[in-house]
């Protein structure tokens, strides 16, 4: 039985990797999760300064799922690189830096200092619902996602994937866009937009008001958005959005996905990318499937 898979010419032992922002760098996971089992350690998101990131309250609880307003909070670049990079190449796992940023400059200037290091591949998070400056705009316009992965893969010297907002009307021409300017892959779906009230406080649930929607309440949006993106374009899809067990993981494959990512559930149950990981292939040896590619856009038309 082969669970490899292959990313833009970086080989995963398996399919299943972290969601940014849900999983640190690895090191609080560490103690309950084997990394070594991990297709890929995808880290929260690194900014060329430490960012502070929203005011308090930042989290909400709701029905099948969770609000964030983290704000994309991180100690910057020079401690990434000091601590977490150091930490993670402990373990036979590839890593996958998640790059934010409020200005094409400051994407820039973390795509290039690492690239001496040694790291597997960069995901360009264009598109958190939290943060007020840049961000969000760059991953809802397709010219100006166009621009931003121009300008990142002219410097980059790892593989660049970029992680698409589903805050938008239309995914396949923003999947098109990201491909038209060199993305080596795409990633999705970032958090959607919600809002939660407190109706006996009459106060939002939180301090910024709106947050990023996930857990299993999104999956369906996230599977019909995968099978979008993946169908128009060439490049491989990384899906993501709801994934509780090796079942879901698989629905994303055959919908058209390449690899997948476990967020939300890591916040329910540190092991949960592990019991993906099982639970594919469990799936893979009670179907008789031999090589997990086969299961990549395998829904019957």
């Amino acid at each position: 039985m082969n669970t490899q898979v292959t990313i833009a010419g970086v080989t995963l032992q398996n399919p299943v990797m972290t969601a940014s922002g849900t999983f640190g760098s690895g090191m609080e996971y560490s103690d309950f999760v084997d990394l070594n089992r991990l297709g890929a350690v995808v880290t929260k998101g690194v900014a060329n300064v430490p960012w502070p990131g929203n005011p308090t309250p930042r989290v909400a609880e709701t029905y099948g799922g969770m609000l964030n307003a983290i704000g994309l909070q991180n100690p910057g670049i020079d401690v990434f690189v000091e601590r977490d990079v150091p930490f993670l190449k402990r373990y036979d796992t590839k890593i996958i830096v998640n790059v934010c940023g409020k200005t094409v400059e400051d994407y820039l200037e973390v795509v290039e200092r690492l690239g001496d290091e040694p790291v597997d591949m960069l995901e360009i998070n264009v598109s958190c619902p939290n943060v007020k400056e840049g961000a969000i705009a760059f991953g809802q316009k397709a010219d100006c996602l166009y621009d931003i992965t121009s300008q990142i893969k002219a410097k980059a010297k790892q593989p660049v994937i970029m992680k698409l907002s589903p805050n938008v009307t239309d995914i396949a021409e923003m999947a098109r866009a990201a491909e038209a300017a060199g993305a080596d892959a795409l990633s999705m779906i970032n958090t959607i937009t919600g809002m939660k009230i407190d109706i006996y406080r009459r106060r939002f649930a939180l301090a910024n008001r709106t947050g990023g929607l996930s857990g299993p309440a999104i999956k369906p949006v996230a599977v019909r958005m995968v099978y979008q993106a993946s169908h128009a374009v060439k490049i491989p899809v990384i899906g993501m959005g709801g994934i509780a067990s090796g079942e879901d993981a698989v629905e994303f494959l055959m919908a058209g996905a390449s690899a997948v990512a476990v967020g939300a559930m890591n916040f329910v149950n540190p092991r949960a990318t592990i019991e993906v990981i099982e639970g594919i292939e469990e799936y893979m040896r009670r179907c008789h499937v031999e090589n997990v590619t086969e299961l990549i856009g395998a829904v019957e038309e």
